[in-house]
């Protein structure tokens, strides 16, 4: 049969050059001109209507066994050509494993992430767990739960920054102390750090994005000196050392006394700079004990139990810890300054 004998001289053709290939792209070139749509096969084949019906299966049969053999002529070309390469490359390209290799360079952790990390020990090694909450909070979380409601005057001081939707960018983490006590019964044991912001000026102490850690206890008969014997263990375990603290009145409407609490300024040593604006001190923690209100919104009995709560800036407190004076540089993006840590 005169199709046949072109389909077998295809085959011819098609072995001797796939075993004369020196090449991968070579032997893909071989591929599309032998198995293509445009092949010499496919022409071939074209002309299978004009035989007559009882020599067609005979031929069809003759042009698919034809194809397998062409297909595995190729894969097995491919797989000799491939080991070729990989027996080049071990002659040409030998590696001295034995050889010191480059070392590259190497990232770190922001100051402010790498202290977070260490107040989360300190705290756990207390006893304390850790909690997290939304960066875009409600009204209610953010002040209305923590006893400010909308006619207070300490809204004012917040320097508020709200979205279009009446949400707001917390201006603390205490939002995340409401939350807290909402899912969990005490006693509670929790530390909250986290990302705040606030629509102010910018200056050597302050900054409009800045970090905080809130604390809350809650239990049975906690009182000030509870306060202040967990904020002396944790100044001590962060400076490594003890740390002059004094604590006066201040007033926070979620809790009840109101205190803040400040540390003798590690920049000039109690002399006077611009951190701590000439007062050689500088404002660190406020703190008290939960107001009742803030207790009986979150569903805890007031009469039963009580608490106190912190927050803290952790910026303020890589400051002091590293001596660095101006706030500013944690978001200054300069390397030069972050690879000191």
């Amino acid at each position: 049969m005169q199709i046949i004998q072109k389909l077998d001289s295809i085959l011819k053709d098609a072995l001797k050059e796939i075993e004369d290939s020196k090449s991968l792209p070579s032997l893909e070139g071989l591929r599309v001109k032998y198995l293509g749509r445009k092949s010499r096969i496919t022409a071939v084949l074209k002309g299978l209507g004009a035989l007559p019906k009882n020599e067609r299966p005979s031929a069809g049969k003759a042009s698919n066994e034809i194809k397998r053999k062409i297909e595995g002529a190729l894969e097995q070309r491919k797989e000799q050509l491939s080991r070729d390469i990989f027996d080049g490359i071990a002659t040409t390209e030998r590696i001295d494993i034995t050889e010191p290799g480059v070392q590259g360079p190497k990232g770190s952790l922001h100051p402010i992430s790498q202290l977070s990390m260490e107040i989360e020990d300190i705290f756990m090694s207390m006893g304390f767990s850790i909690a997290a909450g939304p960066e875009v909070e409600s009204d209610y979380y953010n002040f209305e739960a923590l006893n400010i409601p909308p006619d207070h005057p300490a809204r004012d001081i917040q320097d508020t920054i709200w979205t279009v939707d009446q949400t707001l960018l917390r201006t603390h983490t205490s939002s995340v102390q409401v939350r807290t006590m909402e899912t969990k019964k005490p006693p509670i044991r929790v530390v909250a750090p986290g990302r705040v912001f606030r629509y102010e000026e910018t200056d050597a102490s302050h900054e409009h994005t800045f970090y905080q850690v809130e604390g809350l206890l809650i239990d049975r008969d906690i009182s000030v000196a509870n306060l202040i014997a967990v904020m002396r263990t944790m100044l001590r375990e962060v400076f490594k050392k003890d740390v002059k603290v004094r604590l006066r009145p201040g007033y926070f409407p979620f809790v009840e006394p109101g205190f803040e609490l400040d540390i003798s300024c590690h920049l000039c040593n109690g002399k006077g700079c611009s951190v701590c604006k000439g007062s050689g001190w500088e404002e660190l923690i406020g703190c008290g004990l939960v107001h009742p209100n803030v207790l009986s919104k979150s569903g805890i009995d007031p009469d039963v139990y009580s608490g106190f709560a912190f927050g803290m800036g952790l910026d303020r407190l890589v400051m002091m810890r590293y001596g660095i004076d101006d706030i500013r540089l944690f978001h200054s993006g300069d390397l030069r300054f972050l690879k000191q840590f």
